[in-house]
């Protein structure tokens, strides 16, 4: 027990015990996973029967037409919510953030809520939002405006827009907590020796701001491009299913749910899923190669 106590409190030692815990939760959440499916996507797994299919499950996947639609509708997804989810929480924490807004907890609050409501209670308030009928929420816009009424999640263009609109909802006030921190950190000095200097307001932002919360921004760009490809919650609640009309709301997380857990094919979905973290990976090594993150130290 001496010696256990004496390792335990050991200067050396301390750092390798207190890292311990997360490379044991690597290892057993990520890493065994991921070997796991890498074995199991050159299986067929059937009820008590596992072959060996070679790249058979992979040229399955290269032709499917179902797939390549999940596939686009995922990377459309991801465009929107990234083009949307990364200024306008920027510019609203920035307006927060300042000196002259009136109420800022207040809005914080307002805008921190969606995030708080269940996914469940979101998605069947928008898939009414956006019912068929003429007197759901849409519709009677469109009737405000002299306009017909029209099917919204039963068009590829309307169904979308109204799955990336839900997503920012719920999403906007998560980053705008995440620029707030950073913006938080910044001296005041610099703000107010540009003033001082004579720049307004659009100036200040744009040389003082975003540089300085660049490393938010990089974070919250990555975090939103693996959040895009893997959403498939949000589009299951929204359509009250993985069936949607043509398949307009099916995801590459939705496509595998239905190979693997609906039609009993798991290792055609583990072959699913290791394309989607190829897809992820490279996407975010390509960002973080770009914005600098990786090969600092080589330029």
């Amino acid at each position: 027990m001496r010696r256990i106590t004496h390792f335990i409190y050991n200067q050396k030692a301390a750092p390798y015990i207190f890292v311990l815990p997360f490379v044991l939760t690597f290892l057993v959440f990520f890493v065994y996973p991921v070997f796991t499916t890498i074995r199991m996507s050159f299986q067929e797994i059937l009820p008590g029967m596992i072959t060996n299919v070679g790249l058979k499950n992979y040229q399955r996947l290269l032709g499917d037409r179902i797939f390549r639609t999940a596939v686009s509708n995922s990377f459309e997804y991801m465009f929107w919510t990234v083009l949307i989810l990364i200024p306008m929480p920027l510019a609203l924490a920035y307006m927060l953030n300042s000196r002259s807004m009136a109420a800022p907890g207040l809005f914080k609050g307002i805008l921190f809520l969606p995030i708080l409501t269940s996914v469940v209670v979101a998605g069947t308030i928008f898939r009414l939002i956006f019912g068929e009928l003429p007197g759901s929420f849409m519709n009677t816009v469109r009737a405000f405006f002299g306009l017909a009424p029209i099917k919204w999640l039963r068009q590829e263009g309307t169904g979308m827009a109204a799955l990336v609109i839900m997503c920012c909802w719920r999403w906007t006030g998560v980053n705008i907590l995440y620029y707030l921190a950073a913006l938080k950190n910044i001296p005041p000095e610099m703000y107010e020796s540009a003033e001082i200097d004579g720049a307004n307001a659009w100036q200040k932002f744009r040389h003082i701001s975003v540089p300085l919360v660049k490393p938010t921004i990089i974070y919250v760009l990555t975090i939103s491009i693996y959040g895009g490809l893997a959403m498939f919650t949000e589009s299951y609640m929204l359509w009250a299913g993985n069936n949607s009309p043509r398949n307009i709301g099916l995801t590459i997380v939705g496509y595998l749910y239905r190979q693997g857990w609906e039609q009993n094919r798991m290792g055609f979905a583990s072959a699913v899923g290791l394309v989607l973290l190829v897809f992820a990976s490279i996407i975010n090594f390509i960002q973080l190669r770009l914005t600098g993150v990786l090969g600092k130290e080589g330029d």
